[in-house]
């Protein structure tokens, strides 16, 4: 398998483990990056650019980009609490005081940061919407404003796997004047930093071939040394994914069938809980800026200030979920790390994406991490082909304590 790219000296640790992804994990075609300090320091690519290319023809190259899933997710939360430090967003108001509408069924009393930190009671609609439905930027935002919510909003946490999509992209054009996550994303963000990610690709990225094709991949073979990643999850993980009554299963069911992920008219479209589409770079780069100063288009920037940054990873919500079944924490928007899904350090933030993709950053170490993939698996918070490149990223660091 040939690897392409550099590593600074003392990230060798994250080449190899990005080596063995493709010769022990079945790997097809992925990218990872790292930035220590806002400095780039790994920048790796192999594979395919096309989960489903067997013959290799096309391979992945720099500035290959590709669906991010759940990762979107991280990004997208950046923009609330960029509203919130400028005061035009408050985190402790009702949602219903900025979208009227919201207010039916008894959801009065569902703040702001419900909406970020995974307690607002609503992850699942009673009708789900058609996937030309979920596309439509009016839909989904109409959805959850009618629905009732399934359990007291405040009290208790569950992932809204979709809906949180449509939740915050109707609070920033209420609070934007109109304008939605994926375009504050692109004027704000992505633009000043120069970054290759995208909450609606553009057609003319469409058109020049920057997205891959994504897919599932099969499990890989176990491990005979007993050594490899535990992929059999527990039993009531699978039951609550298996049940088509329980909320498990209803929230990820939010759009039924679920869109074609290669289709370009849902690359297009803005769905700020799951169709991002990134290079590694592009999520590395957007995690380092969080935590510090990264060189952009025109000047240094910065996006979160030191208050925002901890406002991010203050823990809000911990202990069982109720739609993914296992201990998770969350900050505003930002998973923290956790058993369910490990990152750097007790300090580290940033979010997964089911099946591969991941970004993240860790404040007390100074590193940003981003992975992508073409190949999903049926992991949701913590896939091994990642976490692999986390314990090298930790036993570089280690190598290096400096």
């Amino acid at each position: 398998m040939n690897v392409h790219g550099t590593v600074a000296e003392g990230f060798e640790p994250v080449r190899d483990a990005f080596a063995r992804n493709f010769t022990s994990l079945g790997e097809r075609g992925a990218a990872v990056a790292v930035y220590r300090d806002g400095r780039k320091v790994v920048d790796l690519w192999g594979g395919t650019r096309d989960v489903d290319d067997a013959s290799g023809t096309e391979p992945w190259r720099r500035g290959t980009a590709q669906v991010v899933r759940s990762a979107t997710k991280g990004v997208a939360a950046a923009v609330p609490l960029l509203l919130h430090r400028r005061g035009e967003l408050d985190l402790d108001a009702p949602v219903g005081e900025y979208w009227p509408e919201f207010k039916a069924h008894g959801k009065e009393r569902v703040l702001v940061r419900h909406v970020l930190n995974h307690r607002a009671g609503l992850p699942v609609l009673d009708r789900p919407l058609t996937p030309e439905e979920a596309l439509d930027p009016r839909r989904g935002p109409a959805a959850v404003a009618a629905q009732a919510p399934v359990w007291e909003p405040g009290t208790d946490h569950g992932y809204h796997a979709l809906t949180y999509g449509w939740l915050l992209d109707e609070l920033v054009r209420r609070v934007s004047g109109g304008r939605g996550a994926g375009q504050w994303i692109a004027d704000e963000i992505a633009g000043p930093l120069g970054l290759d990610l995208w909450v609606g690709l553009p057609a003319a990225e469409e058109a020049a071939g920057r997205a891959g094709r994504v897919g599932r991949l099969d499990e890989p073979e176990p491990s005979g040394s007993g050594n490899g990643p535990r992929l059999r999850p527990k039993r009531a993980v699978t039951e609550a994914y298996e049940n088509p009554g329980s909320l498990t299963r209803r929230a990820f069911a939010a759009i039924t069938p679920f869109p074609d992920q290669n289709d370009p008219e849902y690359r297009a479209a803005a769905l700020p809980a799951a169709n991002g589409i990134a290079t590694a770079d592009g999520l590395a780069r957007f995690y380092a800026a969080l935590i510090g100063e990264v060189d952009g288009v025109t000047r240094d920037v910065r996006l979160f200030d030191r208050a925002t940054m901890e406002l991010a990873r203050a823990e809000e919500s911990a202990g069982p979920d109720r739609i993914l079944v296992v201990g998770t924490r969350f900050g505003l928007g930002y998973m923290l790390h956790g058993s369910a899904s490990p990152f750097l350090g007790p300090g580290s933030f940033g979010h997964p994406g089911r099946g591969g993709s991941l970004g993240f950053a860790d404040p007390e170490t100074g590193i940003a991490l981003g992975y992508v993939t073409n190949g999903f698996r049926q992991t949701v918070t913590a896939d091994p082909r990642a976490q692999a490149l986390v314990r090298a990223v930790r036993a570089s660091l280690d190598r290096d304590p400096s």
